[in-house]
């Protein structure tokens, strides 16, 4: 028997007490949106008469506001990730995520902690965000280098954790490899949305800052800026798009969001805030897409998704030479989008 299991109720239990305290005053207010949502959704219905928004079938309302959400916030952080050549590190964190994931079960089975296994995903997806930074910046190790070692130590622990089969870990497992559009429950949508905000809340204000750091970071060192700070800043928010997004992404499929839809933005934007606007379109409309399919066709929604957005890809990148070759619009390279003309002259007083 584990020594986990023979903990002394008086420590586990307060334990348990605290996490319910937060959760019911956090959750009450996101539930009652939620609730909200449902009755926006039931309107859909009733006027479009859609079989998948049926006000029988809550779990395809949540999806939609899952995917709706996650199709801002990967290309809002996919953008800043494919212009700095760090397109693989949302795969590192799935996988991270996916250790969070049995951690939170291994503690649920163990000491029934009655904490949500995405809640310890956003933990340990952080944590790991944060030492990929920290073996680059302390070994000088390339950034591929530090996101394989973190891949390959996160899922060695999550299936460590799941052969142990403390509980019947292993039951259910499939859902967080590939997603599942009837698993999403009222409180992952919760935490959802509350990644969501964190998430666009905090792009909005660091926007300029992240923009400099991107495209010049030699340059936004010498002007004050931390350049470090706002690169833990970038690999943090990208752990939040995983943990959100693995939901109905599963963590295999689950980085194709963060560069997909925004591979196929730079194929046809001239700027990098048109950039943006145009990933969160394609984004929204593969996801919107992908769950219809995924519904009426009784496929993974995560592949469904994928493979739709690759599909939006191909069209952006033929539109794409279309443009070039009758000399209206060059197209940039995935790399070559240069920063707006209003953020060029980001200073350290923006800092």
């Amino acid at each position: 028997m584990s020594p986990l299991a023979t903990l002394d109720p008086a420590v586990v239990l307060p334990l348990q007490g605290g996490v319910g305290v937060v959760g019911d005053l956090v959750f009450g207010v996101l539930l009652w949106l939620l609730e909200q949502w449902y009755w926006a959704m039931d309107w859909v219905y009733y006027f479009t008469g859609l079989e998948m928004l049926n006000p029988r079938y809550r779990f395809m309302h949540r999806a939609i506001l899952v995917g709706l959400c996650v199709g801002v916030m990967a290309p809002l952080i996919g953008t800043f990730l494919v212009h700095r050549q760090l397109a693989l590190i949302g795969d590192a964190l799935a996988h991270t995520a996916f250790a969070g994931v049995a951690v939170g079960l291994f503690l649920n089975a163990v000491i029934d902690l009655g904490v949500s296994p995405y809640l310890t995903a956003v933990v340990v997806a952080m944590v790991a965000a944060l030492f990929i930074e920290l073996i680059s910046e302390v070994t000088d190790a390339y950034n591929d280098v530090s996101m394989a070692i973190v891949l390959s130590t996160g899922f060695a622990l999550g299936t460590t954790l799941i052969s142990l089969n403390a509980g019947g870990l292993a039951v259910g497992v499939n859902q967080f490899l590939f997603g599942n559009l009837s698993t999403v429950s009222p409180q992952s949508a919760a935490i959802l949305l509350v990644l969501f905000a964190v998430i666009v809340g905090t792009v909005a204000v660091t926007r300029n800052q992240l923009l400099y750091v991107t495209f010049d970071e030699t340059a936004a060192a010498v002007s004050g800026i931390s350049v470090n700070w706002y690169n833990r800043v970038v690999v943090m928010l990208t752990a939040m798009v995983v943990v959100g997004a693995m939901q109905i992404m599963g963590v295999i499929l689950v980085a194709a969001m963060l560069v997909v839809p925004v591979a196929g933005a730079t194929q046809v934007s001239r700027s990098f805030s048109e950039s943006l606007v145009v990933s969160v379109v394609l984004a929204e409309l593969a996801v919107l897409l992908g769950i219809g399919v995924a519904y009426y066709g009784g496929v993974t929604a995560g592949g469904a998704i994928v493979l739709v957005a690759v599909g939006i890809y191909i069209c952006a990148v033929a539109m794409g030479k279309v443009q070039s070759a009758r000399g209206k619009e060059t197209t940039p390279d995935t790399g070559s989008i240069e920063p707006d003309s209003t953020d060029a002259g980001i200073g350290a007083g923006d800092d």
